[in-house]
């Protein structure tokens, strides 16, 4: 008869190091390819990596008071224009939105969410920036119309609401190919309160754009008109937890000198990378507890003659 034998085999944990090694490159705008070859790991190993310690990056309870809200465009699978006709209005491929909060005040990232660009997404973003914040604080968004409806559902009347609206003239150039990369130029402002009584002076949106050249720079899933884009939206999730994590905590900001998690109180110290590690660490389940869990634990079969 057939005998069958399972072999359970234990999965190996990475070392702090090469773990810290990996989170390095990987904010650092590296591809996920070239920081498997950097860290000596499969690039299965980074994936898993980055999916395991993307949901521990979170904080709430924060004291912000000046929210500047945008969202930054980025492409999943392929760009909607090769979407095929049966697969057009798929989440999670083509066009992929991350609406962003940042502080005005300490730079800090509260709030992000990987999410179409309408108005249940928008919903959805500002329940998870109202849950992360402990006080009333004065929130100034682009005239993107779903953040009307967004932020009374998450807020009701107990916000400073505003909206800035920029009106863009043609960037400068004589010919298409040489507008086609260039920005457009500010020609004026229109300032929309919605609720509550926002400081004028404090209306802006400039750290939000500024966040998103960041953002851009940093994560290589985001740099244009190369391969390094998301096959899975699911990794996108990933690498943005992860990338904000980095950004909030271990990073010092250019301005304030200090990582944005110090200015806005919740820490007293620049972090490490291993330390941001140390935070899957404490949560993540011993080798042989995963390796009985996981679905496909490699079985060897054997037959025995009778």
């Amino acid at each position: 008869m057939p005998v069958r034998l399972r072999i359970l085999v234990s999965m190996k944990r990475l070392a702090r190091e090469k773990r810290a090694l990996i989170l390095r490159c990987f904010t650092e705008g590296v591809g996920v390819n070239a920081t498997a070859r950097m860290a000596d790991v499969s690039k299965n190993t980074v994936l898993k990596f980055l999916a395991d310690l993307g949901p521990v990056c979170r904080e709430r309870n924060l004291t912000c008071k000046r929210i500047q809200v945008d969202e930054i465009w980025a492409f999943t699978g392929m760009k909607a224009k090769n979407v095929p006709a049966e697969l057009r209005g798929t989440w999670g491929i083509g066009d992929t939105w991350t609406w962003i909060g940042i502080c005005a005040d300490c730079r800090l990232v509260p709030a992000w969410l990987v999410a179409p660009r309408h108005t249940a997404a928008a919903k959805a973003f500002m329940n998870v920036l109202a849950s992360r914040l402990a006080n009333r604080v004065q929130l100034t968004s682009d005239g993107h119309k779903p953040y009307l409806e967004a932020v009374e559902s998450a807020f009701g009347s107990n916000i400073d609401f505003a909206q800035l609206i920029k009106l863009f003239d043609l960037p400068q150039g004589t010919t298409e190919t040489e507008r086609r990369y260039s920005p457009g130029e500010c020609c004026g402002e229109i300032v929309n309160v919605i609720c509550g009584a926002p400081d004028p002076s404090h209306i802006a949106t400039s750290y939000s754009e500024r966040f998103n050249l960041e953002v851009r720079t940093k994560n290589r899933r985001l740099t244009r008109l190369t391969n390094g884009f998301s096959r899975k939206v699911e990794n996108l999730e990933h690498s943005m937890d992860v990338g904000f994590m980095v950004y909030n905590f271990v990073k010092p900001h250019g301005t304030t000198r200090i990582s944005p998690a110090m200015g806005a109180k919740v820490t007293d110290h620049l972090w490490s990378y291993d330390e941001v590690v140390a935070l899957l660490e404490a949560v993540e389940d011993s080798a042989v507890e995963v390796g009985k869990r996981r679905k496909d634990s490699r079985a060897i079969s054997t037959h025995t003659e009778p």
